[in-house]
């Protein structure tokens, strides 16, 4: 399989990719997928999402759709899924809002009111756990959950969580910290930027619970059973560093928000086992990466660090020069960041 398949994170920096002779939907048994930028982008399935997970679930692979966003229920993200051509079922879906109502309710005692700042995802996952959901301060509370609540949330709904935290003194969880989200105009705030209204507001911090951090990975590997997950995602601070976190396996794809630049500049927590253009990767294996002489191959391409910035040399497929240039762009970073330039060769492989 990988070079580090028994553990993404390990205890030393990974210094190149892995490589896999099977195809990924063979050797994994779950397929934990982000959504935004992965299988779909606004109401659209991405080119290639709808075929390479038929294709894998007819290989035996589990699929499980983990997200950090916490306005949907499950039921509305797997009604959209089915939609786009994608069977699937509420209970194929995680989400950050099931994995803090579950941080909650190990700390909180079964029927305790919860003020609630976000949307019905948050709401379901609550009375899920056998908390009551609350909208107002005065409701006393014994904490105060905020997750994502869609662009229309009302500025009152901030008011009263500062209310309960700072003049109520009870414990804050937050659903997850991205401070963006992806929207069919571009990029809006997300539920990290509206944390930080009510963290400047009060002075306190919030106990989170979505990707990169452990709750979630815990949500999703009691909610899947999986034995041998792999993590599929866009993005480096949340989907491959909570599968680094978790020390489990992990796939970037190029269809969201990292672009190769930042592949090549990513700390060791940011780095994934493997990387692909899009879902068809997990149909695939994944090609070795080996040394020679002072750098690495990858199929017909050669990548070294030279002075001030990488070099790479050959032809062939975009992607084997890109596993390439992550060798030797890391190799020289170690548990560092590389800043060689990378521009020229990045526009060799017109990725």
């Amino acid at each position: 399989m990988s070079q580090s398949a028994s553990g993404a994170a390990g205890a030393e920096p990974r210094v190149r990719p892995g490589s896999s002779a099977r195809a990924l939907s063979e050797a994994y048994d779950t397929a934990l997928l982000d959504l935004d930028g992965v299988v779909y982008a606004g109401g659209h399935a991405i080119v290639h999402a709808v075929e390479s997970l038929a294709d894998a679930r007819e290989a035996g692979m589990r699929l499980a759709y983990v997200t950090n966003n916490a306005l949907r229920t499950p039921d509305a993200v797997a009604e959209h899924l089915v939609e786009l051509g994608i069977p699937t079922g509420a209970d194929d879906v995680i989400t950050s809002a099931q994995a803090v109502a579950r941080l909650v309710s190990d700390q909180l005692p079964e029927g305790a009111r919860v003020l609630v700042v976000g949307g019905e995802g948050l709401r379901v996952a609550l009375r899920e756990r056998g908390l009551v959901p609350v909208d107002s301060a005065d409701d006393e509370p014994v904490a105060v959950v905020q997750g994502y609540g869609g662009p229309d949330m009302a500025w009152k709904r901030f008011a009263e969580a500062c209310y309960a935290i700072a003049g109520g003194g009870v414990p804050w969880f937050a659903s997850n910290t991205d401070l963006t989200i992806p929207s069919a105009r571009g990029i809006a705030p997300g539920n990290g930027a509206a944390v930080e209204v009510v963290r400047i507001a009060t002075g306190a911090e919030p106990q989170v619970a979505g990707k990169p951090l452990p709750p979630m990975h815990r949500e999703t590997i009691l909610r899947t059973g999986a034995k041998t997950p792999l993590v599929v995602g866009d993005r480096l601070d949340t989907d491959i560093e909570g599968a680094f976190n978790g020390e489990v396996d992990s796939l970037l794809v190029l269809t969201g928000v990292t672009d190769a630049a930042q592949l090549l500049a990513a700390p060791p927590q940011h780095r994934p086992t493997y990387v692909d253009r899009d879902l068809r990767g997990v149909l695939t294996g994944q090609p070795e990466v080996t040394v020679e002489g002072d750098g690495f191959r990858c199929g017909g391409w050669t990548a070294s660090a030279g002075d001030e910035r990488l070099e790479l040399e050959g032809d062939g497929e975009a992607m084997d020069g890109l596993r390439a240039l992550c060798a030797a762009a890391w190799t020289v970073a170690g548990d560092g960041v590389c800043e060689l330039d990378a521009e020229k060769v990045l526009g060799r492989l017109q990725l």
